[in-house]
C-alpha cells in the first residue's frame, strides 16, 4: 500500500528561463499561467525543454529546479528501498520512536493489502500483541516494553512522510524503479508520469 498526496510542484517558470539562459533567448518564451495559477509551457518552451531533456543529463540541468513536494504515505519496506535515493532529497517523517504509543494499533496501520488471508489472520494475532504492549507502556513507561514494540513492529508497519525532490531526481527514481517487483513502485512511477509535463519531461527518454 502507498498514498501519495498533497502534491505541489513549484518553479516551472524559473526554471524554464534558466533553459533559455546558455542561447540568451528569453524573448522567446511562449509560457503563461492560466486562470487557475497553473504554469503553461508555450509550444516554443515546450519544444526545447523536450529537446533537452533528450538530449541528457548535462543539457537538462533546468528539470533540477522544478521542485516537488508530496506526502507520501508507504510501510517501511518500501521506505527501506527509498533510502538509497540520497541526492537532492529531504523528507520529515512521523516518529516511530517518540510517537508509535500514541494511538492504538489496528490492521489499518499496516500494508496487508497483498497477503494471503492465513498470513493476513497470523498478522492480527501480531497486532493484537503490539497493542497489548502498547497498553502495558502506558502503565509502565518501562523501557523493557518500549524496546518489546520497536522490535517486534513489522515491517510492514505505515509511515508518513513530506518529501521534496526535484524532476531529475524523479527521473533517475523512475527508471530505475518502474519494472520493480513491488507495486508501491509501480504505483509510485504512475503519480511521476502524471506530474506537470511528467511524461514530456521526465519520461522524455520513453516519449521519443
Amino acid at each position: 500500500m502507498i498514498r501519495l498526496e498533497r502534491t505541489s510542484v513549484m518553479n516551472f517558470e524559473n526554471a524554464m528561463r534558466g533553459a533559455r539562459n546558455p542561447m540568451n533567448s528569453w524573448d522567446r518564451m511562449d509560457s503563461s499561467y492560466d486562470e487557475e495559477g497553473n504554469f503553461v509551457l508555450g509550444p516554443k518552451d515546450l519544444e526545447l525543454a523536450v529537446r533537452l531533456c533528450r538530449a541528457g543529463s548535462d543539457h537538462r540541468k533546468f528539470i533540477r529546479q522544478i521542485f516537488v513536494s508530496v506526502d507520501i504515505t508507504a510501510p517501511l519496506y518500501w521506505w527501506k528501498e527509498y533510502d538509497t535515493y540520497k541526492v537532492a532529497t529531504v523528507a520529515n517523517s512521523t516518529s516511530t520512536m517518540h510517537r508509535i504509543h500514541r494511538k492504538a494499533f489496528d490492521m489499518e496501520d499496516f500494508s496487508c493489502d497483498r497477503m494471503t488471508p492465513e498470513t493476513r489472520a497470523f498478522m492480527e494475532t501480531v497486532v493484537g500483541r503490539l497493542e497489548e504492549i502498547r497498553l502495558k507502556y502506558l502503565e509502565t513507561k518501562s523501557r523493557e516494553d518500549w524496546y518489546d514494540l520497536i522490535q517486534l513492529l513489522p515491517s510492514s508497519y505505515n509511515q508518513m512522510r513530506t518529501c521534496s525532490l526535484n524532476y531529475e531526481t524523479l527521473m533517475n527514481i523512475y527508471y530505475a524503479r518502474r519494472s520493480h517487483k513491488l507495486e508501491e513502485w509501480h504505483v509510485f512511477c504512475d503519480w511521476v508520469r502524471n506530474l506537470p509535463y511528467g511524461r514530456e519531461l521526465i519520461l522524455a527518454k520513453e516519449e521519443e
